[in-house]
């Protein structure tokens, strides 16, 4: 049997899925991390693991305590029942000056008796997981990088010898020796955190090697909730790639659906965009709302606007979405900038998906761009993201928010028209001393549409109209268009 074909799990969500099933018992792992990236939560979880499956398992700490140990423990509401902690900790009797070694380094006396300390507790109690916190105290008493490594390269094959799974935890606080550990690891994981200048902080993982395993690459978000470490492994869309024939999916108005085409493609993107105001976030809720009353289900991520906003203007625009947020058919998730992440964000639309979503509409893509001003490629991860929905036939709608208001100069800092399948665009215009709408179909990658603008509106008497062909106008797009001189002039727009 390969060794590969027995995994066994970290106990961290998501992580085993990076590291394309868990780990492969026996071995050394080392992970690392500055203060603060959640290396002694990501060891507990994984000793709690151990004892979920009846093992038994062993924390040995060169740095914390145990009460301090069972304080982390707490903080999350976990029990250490289990887990046995033992303490290799310089005793306080090492402050009293007629202890102090005069014949012999301390460094030597101290790191014989640590290890003898360690290979006697292991032998006791023949664990199957073991962690040892942490390494930069092992690396300190070793003084060189030569007996450093010859002392973990030695504790690598004790354990091993032992049938123990390990954890070595870093801080990477010690002196320049990381790279040695690297080199005798069978695997090795990488904690970061990075402060932003607004929010709370971004975490992330990466396996920097696995010997033997075609683990998932590159970085991968994470975060230290209440209940421990979850992982958000890094979105690969072409992992899942299917072949499905694609249903027309209709919005309820019969004139928008006419301006379609028929309708729009299920397994699309749709970006639709205009000035503030314009209906944006409105005419994404009527493809919703026609959705929820086909019997199917939905989801919508806001950026800008409340759950409680868009419920209640819906409602008056003769949507009742209440009725479905009841029964669960309906999700709303209202995102807090300054807290996500994107692998956060590509998870919980890509659950929303796999719980069954037909459509998701993120509103807006401005704010999803916005509340990250510090990550990079967002763009690709909306790609991914855009990829991964439409593989499971779900109809995404982005909504895009321009810049301005009238005229040929209406633009937007952010280019997404390239990413998405259909273009709806809505727009202002200046006729017979009123400001109006209009509506057109800009592009359409999943058949044909009518090239016409319509006129659009909303009122709580009709809910949104989409009305006739604005024929007797040239010009709408400027915003301030001409009346075609046809007899009919403005009446013949009045509606």
């Amino acid at each position: 049997m390969n060794e590969h074909d027995n995994y066994i799990s970290t106990g961290v969500s998501g992580l085993d899925e990076i590291l394309a099933g868990g780990l492969v018992p026996g071995r050394l792992y080392l992970v690392e991390g500055e203060p603060g990236t959640g290396k002694t939560t990501t060891a507990l979880q994984f000793l709690a693991e151990g004892v979920r499956r009846n093992e038994p398992v062993l924390y040995i700490t060169l740095a914390e305590s145990e009460v301090e140990l069972r304080a982390v423990a707490r903080s999350h509401g976990w029990t250490m029942e289990g887990i046995h902690v033992h303490e290799v900790i310089a005793d306080e009797q090492l402050l009293d000056a007629s202890q102090q070694y005069t014949m012999f380094h301390p460094a030597e006396v101290e790191m014989g008796d640590t290890i003898q300390n360690i290979l006697k507790i292991v032998r006791e109690r023949k664990p199957a997981r073991v962690v040892l916190d942490s390494l930069s105290e092992l690396q300190l008493l070793a003084e060189n990088p030569l007996r450093y490594r010859r002392q973990v390269l030695a504790l690598k094959q004790f354990l091993a010898g032992q049938g123990c799974t390990a954890f070595f935890l870093d801080d990477r606080t010690g002196k320049n020796g990381d790279l040695q550990v690297r080199s005798i690891a069978h695997a090795v994981l990488m904690l970061e955190q990075n402060t932003r200048e607004y929010g709370s902080e971004r975490r992330r993982l990466r396996v920097v090697k696995y010997r033997g395993v075609a683990f998932r690459g590159g970085y991968h978000d994470y975060k230290i909730t209440p209940g421990g470490i979850v992982v958000y492994p890094r979105l690969i869309a072409a992992e899942s790639r299917v072949l499905q024939k694609r249903d027309q999916i209709g919005s309820g108005i019969p004139p928008l659906d006419a301006l379609l085409g028929g309708g729009l493609e299920a397994g699309t993107s749709t970006l639709i965009s205009g000035p503030p105001g314009t209906g944006k976030s409105s005419l994404a809720s009527q493809f919703v709302y026609a959705a929820l009353e086909r019997g199917e289900r939905a989801a919508m991520f806001l950026f800008e606007e409340s759950a409680n906003n868009l419920l209640n203007r819906s409602a008056a625009l003769k949507m009742n979405l209440f009725q479905y947020m009841d029964t669960g058919s309906l999700a709303i998730q209202q995102v807090d900038p300054g807290e996500l992440s994107p692998g956060e964000f590509m998870h919980v639309v890509c659950k929303a998906a796999l719980d069954g979503a037909k459509v998701i509409v993120i509103d807006s893509v401005n704010g999803f761009m916005n509340a990250m001003p510090d990550e990079r490629l967002l763009m690709t991860h909306l790609h991914e993201l855009l990829t991964f929905l439409g593989q499971r036939g779900v109809l995404t709608l982005l909504v895009g928010v321009q810049q301005g208001m009238l005229g040929p100069t209406v633009s937007t800092s952010l280019d997404t028209s390239y990413l998405a399948d259909n273009i709806i665009m809505l727009r202002y215009f200046e006729a017979t001393g009123e400001v109006k709408q209009a509506i057109a179909v800009f592009k359409k990658r999943g058949g044909s549409h009518e090239r016409t603008l319509r006129r659009f509106a909303l009122s709580s008497a009709k809910g949104i109209e989409v009305g006739k062909v604005l024929r007797e106008f040239h010009g709408i797009l400027t915003g301030v268009p001409k009346i075609v001189e046809r007899g009919a002039g403005a009446a013949g727009e009045r509606r």
